[in-house]
């Protein structure tokens, strides 16, 4: 007889993930995409200026792809200050995050201006992670925000997601590992309390992680177990040590794990803070300069765009009145007569009164 086939290896939930099937990315591969968006953006921009005021592109100094990222960083920031002025759940403030880093790997800050993205990517991720809140109530507490800012862009973003809104968080990893320490044979009963400030230190650490790459590289349990590391490497390995029979036998899913938890350590250390206030403000100076004037509200190239929106609206009306009073006159719109009954047939009507 021959030996029976080895049970397949179950695969983590992760990899049926959204998330894990299409927004994820090496380093060289997030900045190809960046820097073909940046370009792409730059050639069309250039060519609008060109068509309206021919020359005016010659003393624009359109920004860079890491200009961009600095901005869309910046703003990840103010995400954190938004979502602590309404005391929203981690889970909002991760989510919405997300959202603005995932948008701008399918668009470029000089169409959308990331500040008008970033609200919108909250609003979103309230009604995504199930803490929803009422539009007036979310833009009354914004300065000079208004309803239309936030609602113009949902369905683009929605869009630019893929309508793929789920988001597998490194917090939530980061407190399922928690727990598992928490069950190990030899530690010891006041291990809790004792160790809160590691786990505090940790989750800081994971917050930092959220201005980098570090989600759209690794998977949320490495981001995890690196802010583990950065706040108590002893305790990281203990932990990793704790699964080292599962990582001997899933080698292909675990390939050199402390290589990727020393990457990510050392990329929240060196990328994981707010950006330079001053630097940002002179990007956005720029940005003001070299946006995409069929954006800006008011320029020739704007209302030309609006016209030709307008009349393709006009065209599609027209089109379905059309379609519309064709099938009016075609037919009796309420369909045909229906045929009287046959003879023979048995008269429902017919009572036997008589």
């Amino acid at each position: 007889m021959q030996d029976p086939s080895p049970p397949p290896i179950k695969k983590p939930l992760y990899e049926g993930s959204t998330q894990f099937k299409n927004w994820r990315y090496s380093h060289s591969r997030l900045a190809q995409i960046r820097s073909t968006l940046n370009e792409a953006a730059v050639s069309v921009i250039r060519t609008t200026f060109e068509a309206y005021e021919p020359g005016s592109s010659a003393n624009v100094t359109f920004l860079t792809a890491d200009e961009e990222s600095l901005l869309v960083t910046f703003y990840a920031t103010m995400i954190t200050q938004i979502c602590g002025r309404f005391r929203f759940p981690e889970e909002v403030e991760a989510t919405a995050v997300s959202y603005l880093k995932r948008f701008y790997l399918k668009n470029t800050v000089m169409d959308w201006h990331p500040k008008n993205v970033m609200l919108t990517a909250v609003f979103l991720a309230t009604k995504t992670t199930n803490n929803p809140i009422s539009l007036e109530v979310y833009t009354s507490h914004i300065p000079k925000a208004s309803a239309s800012d936030v609602l113009d862009l949902e369905f683009l973003i929605a869009q630019s997601l893929g309508f793929e809104f789920a988001v597998w968080h490194a917090h939530r990893a980061l407190w399922g590992i928690w727990l598992d320490l928490q069950s190990l044979p030899d530690t010891t009963s006041n291990s809790e309390a004792t160790r809160s400030p590691v786990y505090t230190s940790a989750v800081s650490h994971v917050r930092s992680s959220r201005l980098t790459d570090a989600e759209l590289v690794y998977t949320p349990s490495q981001v995890a177990l690196a802010a583990l590391s950065m706040a108590d490497r002893d305790l990281a390995l203990k932990w990793l040590k704790s699964k080292q029979d599962k990582l001997r036998s899933d080698a292909d899913h675990s390939p050199n794990i402390m290589e990727s938890i020393d990457n990510i350590t050392n990329l929240i250390r060196k990328h994981g803070h707010a950006p330079d206030v001053e630097a940002v403000r002179e990007v956005d100076r720029r940005l003001k300069l070299c946006k995409n004037p069929e954006k800006v509200v008011g320029t020739k190239a704007y209302l030309a765009r609006q016209a030709e929106e307008d009349k393709k609206a006009e065209d599609r009306r027209i089109r379905k009145a059309d379609v519309q009073k064709e099938a009016t006159t075609d037919g009796d719109p309420f369909g045909e007569v229906l045929a009287r009954s046959k003879p023979g047939l048995v008269d429902y009507d017919d009572d036997d009164d008589d």
